[in-house]
């Protein structure tokens, strides 16, 4: 039986988050506006030969998965690296911490330039549609720091979106936001996991002493049609 967490997005797109998915075959990819993420269900000729046809002129989709990432038929590479996998298989449940917000499609402006100023990781206009995310605001009303959840699996959940303005780094803000989204994922039965570049020995370091363990290294592929 595969693994999920092999083909984290695959199992995704074919499961709890279908309704956002785009494609129906052996290779699916999210909304544009929600994500770049693209995958197939395996690594055969029929589903690499499906990836093409997803995309649009100047699209570049993202693979993310365990182990090497072919190159589909009909594209071209971009960029491509190595990640971390990480779960929290024993993770215990905190209460939230005072002070967060839950965050709505009215924040769904500075939520993006958030993202946008601090690379989290892939995040679009709709990305917040995902699931519910959370914030910390200053006094004025300014998002100051966010996270949330992406991928969903079958009894798991993806800690992720997690991001702090410059000017409030070195506060806990990360670590408190990330605590409570693991909890939320804990609270309802499942398991919480994430992903994280492999260069970012700061997150990996805040992730671990949260209580999440490494699962084996992932590879990302950004393609466009070629």
């Amino acid at each position: 039986m595969t693994d999920p967490l092999d083909r984290p997005i695959w199992h995704a797109l074919a499961g709890r988050q279908a309704g956002f998915a785009v494609g129906a075959g052996k290779a699916r990819r999210f909304r544009p506006d929600v994500s770049p993420f693209i995958a197939c269900a395996d690594d055969s000729p029929e589903a690499l030969g499906a990836v093409a046809g997803l995309l649009g002129g100047d699209d570049a989709v993202l693979f993310l998965q365990r182990g090497a990432v072919p190159l589909p038929p009909g594209t071209r590479r971009i960029d491509g690296g190595r990640g971390v996998q990480m779960v929290a298989w024993d993770f215990a449940a905190s209460e939230p911490p005072l002070g967060l917000a839950a965050l709505g499609e009215a924040d769904a402006g500075e939520m993006l330039a958030l993202a946008t100023l601090t690379q989290p990781g892939p995040y679009r206009a709709r990305t917040h549609e995902l699931s519910q995310f959370w914030g910390v605001k200053d006094g004025s009303g300014r998002l100051l720091a966010m996270a949330g959840e992406r991928l969903k699996l079958p009894g798991m959940s993806e800690v992720s979106g997690v991001c702090t303005h410059p000017d409030s780094r070195g506060r806990g803000l990360a670590a408190a936001l990330s605590r409570h989204v693991a909890s939320e994922i804990v609270r309802r039965g499942e398991v919480p996991f994430l992903h994280a570049y492999a260069s970012n020995a700061g997150a990996i370091g805040l992730y671990e002493r949260l209580g999440f363990r490494h699962n084996g290294a992932v590879e990302a592929l950004l393609v466009a049609k070629g």
